[in-house]
């Protein structure tokens, strides 16, 4: 008899946690009841900004799937005065060829350079070096750090410069439109988006008086001064970052220039991953790394995820072999309390899910999600901690050494 008030203590205290983790979630994710911090955006222009020249830089590395759609979209915006810098890093599939019929076959080829690196300097991550390179041969007033795998509205950067320079930000994000498709991009995107969102909240991000700072590398446009003057990425403490985008936004943060984080999606389109392999491989090589808090932290994501995601959804199936006449919880107490939980759970899934575009049923994946990212996070943690390496791209990351070391297959190829 004396365990039947501490099983119920534990069930309603888990009730009461979930309520609240969601409701908390959805105060930090849209604060505004239904109008995001970020809210949507449409072109607008200017002729004062399009005096200001940028240059884009774009790294790339085996980007042959998505490579003609990013440039040709770069090519075709509506500014005057820009530049695309295609920082080919040592791709072996057919980047290099379709980069050279794009310049030479497009009518604003001319306005396309292509950067080609052989090697990665000890020291480095991959895309931080790519990017450095290109800042070395860019001349525009402006940055524009963006993905091989997005794509542009024409009106994207004449927008992004507007307001970046109408309301005086130095660096200038833009969250942008993911498109999934498969099952498991479906699946795995809301799970990364909520645990992004928690720990990374746009209104956060926003306030100058907060530390909280992260950017969207897919789309950051920086004033080229601010950059020169924090030493970009040549710092030491972000050359070999596999976060060039957070690490990045907290140094302009903390060094007083100003940050903005702003919903670009019916600008800027991205698809990220292919499949759940491609899928796994690029959430682990940020998923321990990308948590603020450190592996205390991480360990207590580690607890909670499964308390969140995928409790909830067992619970139901729980009550129905519970007897009546066992002492403890009862059938139906756990029924109560599963329809208790899974009404904010599934709420607020839902709401992701259509700022995703992704079908109401996929809410019925979430302890599938969270199950997977359980997994993820769990091996990205052990694999950095203790120096086995993630890898990506055909480089291996946080391995024995400090500095990231090509992979033996990459060096066969070379």
């Amino acid at each position: 008899m004396k365990k039947q008030p501490w099983s119920r203590l534990f069930l309603w205290s888990h009730v009461v946690g979930v309520i609240a983790f969601y409701i908390i979630l959805w105060f930090r994710t849209n604060p505004n009841g239904g109008k995001s911090d970020q809210s949507k955006v449409k072109p607008t222009f200017d002729a004062a900004a399009t005096k200001r020249s940028v240059s884009i830089i774009v790294p790339a590395r085996d980007e042959e799937r998505n490579i003609r759609r990013c440039v040709t979209s770069l090519l075709e915006q509506n500014y005057p005065d820009y530049e695309v810098i295609v920082v080919d890093d040592g791709s072996t599939d057919g980047t290099a060829a379709l980069l050279d019929e794009i310049a030479q076959q497009h009518p604003h080829g001319n306005r396309l350079w292509v950067l080609r690196l052989r090697d990665l300097p000890e020291g480095w991550a991959g895309k931080t070096h790519a990017l450095h390179a290109g800042v070395q041969e860019a001349r525009g007033d402006w940055l524009l750090f963006t993905d091989a795998d997005t794509w542009h509205a024409p009106g994207a950067l004449q927008f992004a410069v507007t307001k970046a320079l109408h309301e005086g930000i130095d660096l200038l994000t833009l969250g942008t439109q993911q498109e999934l498709p498969g099952f498991w991009n479906k699946v795995m995107m809301p799970m990364a988006y909520l645990a992004i969102s928690m720990q990374y909240p746009p209104r956060l991000v926003n306030d100058p008086a907060s530390p909280v700072a992260i950017a969207n590398g897919q789309y950051i446009l920086i004033r080229r001064a601010a950059y020169d003057i924090l030493g970009g990425y040549a710092r030491p403490d972000l050359r070999n970052t596999l976060l060039d985008d957070r690490d990045l936004a907290r140094i302009v943060k903390e060094n007083g220039f100003r940050l903005q984080f702003v919903d670009g999606r019916e600008l800027v389109h991205v698809q990220m991953y292919q499949g759940l392999r491609e899928t796994w491989r690029g959430w682990r090589k940020s998923a321990f790394l990308g948590s603020r808090g450190g592996p205390t932290f991480v360990l207590l994501q580690l607890i909670g995820l499964p308390m969140v995601s995928i409790i909830p959804f067992i619970l139901p199936f729980i009550g129905l072999f519970v007897r009546k006449s066992k002492p403890g919880v009862s059938s139906g107490e756990l029924q109560s309390a599963a329809l208790l939980e899974l009404g904010p759970l599934l709420a607020y899934r839902l709401w992701m899910d259509k700022n995703l575009k992704v079908p109401w049923y996929y809410a019925l994946t979430h302890p599938l999600a969270g199950a997977l990212f359980e997994a993820i996070l769990a091996q990205s943690a052990w694999r950095v901690l203790r120096h086995k390496g993630v890898d990506w791209k055909g480089r291996s990351y946080y391995g024995e050494h400090k500095t990231p070391a090509a992979m033996p297959e990459e060096v066969l190829i070379q």
